[in-house]
C-alpha cells in the first residue's frame, strides 16, 4: 500500500519541479527558449498522465472533506487525525460513565427492590440466573 503513495508522491514531486522551472523560463522569456518551453510543457502533460495512473491505483481511497478544509486553511492534515481520536476518546469517556451510571443505579434499583419486594425479587433472580445485586 505505501509504495502507491510513494509513486504518487515521486510523480508529484517530479510534476512540482517541473511546474517551477516553467515559471522561471516564463517569467524571463526569450525567443531562444521557445525549444525549451515547448519541451517543459511536454514533459507537463506527461507527469500530469503519470499522476493519472497513479489514481487509478488509487481508487480504493477515501479521504474526509475535512482534511481538505484543514489543507484549505493552512493547517496541517495530521492535526485532523489527532483531533479526531481526541473526540472520539472523549466520547468514550462519556459512554464509558453512562455504563458505570446505569450499573450502578442497576445495582441499587435491585438491592432497593429487593427490601420491598423480596419474593418477587427472589423470583426474578431465579429466572435471570442471578445471586446477587450486581
Amino acid at each position: 500500500m505505501a509504495e502507491k503513495f510513494d509513486n504518487l508522491e515521486e510523480h508529484l514531486e517530479k510534476f512540482i519541479e517541473n511546474i517551477r522551472q516553467l515559471g522561471i523560463i516564463v517569467s524571463d522569456f526569450q525567443p531562444s527558449s521557445q525549444a525549451v518551453l515547448n519541451q517543459k510543457l511536454n514533459f507537463m502533460i506527461s507527469g500530469l498522465q503519470d499522476i493519472d495512473k497513479c489514481q487509478k491505483q488509487l481508487h480504493d481511497i477515501n479521504v474526509p472533506l475535512e482534511v481538505f478544509e484543514y489543507i484549505d486553511q493552512g493547517r496541517n492534515p495530521q492535526l485532523y487525525t489527532k483531533e479526531c481520536l481526541e473526540r472520539a476518546l472523549a466520547r468514550n469517556e462519556q459512554v464509558k460513565g453512562k455504563i458505570d451510571t446505569m450499573t450502578k443505579f442497576k445495582s441499587l434499583l435491585i438491592s432497593e427492590l429487593s427490601k420491598v419486594f423480596p419474593e418477587e425479587m427472589a423470583k426474578y433472580k431465579d429466572i435471570r440466573g442471578e445471586d446477587g445485586p450486581s
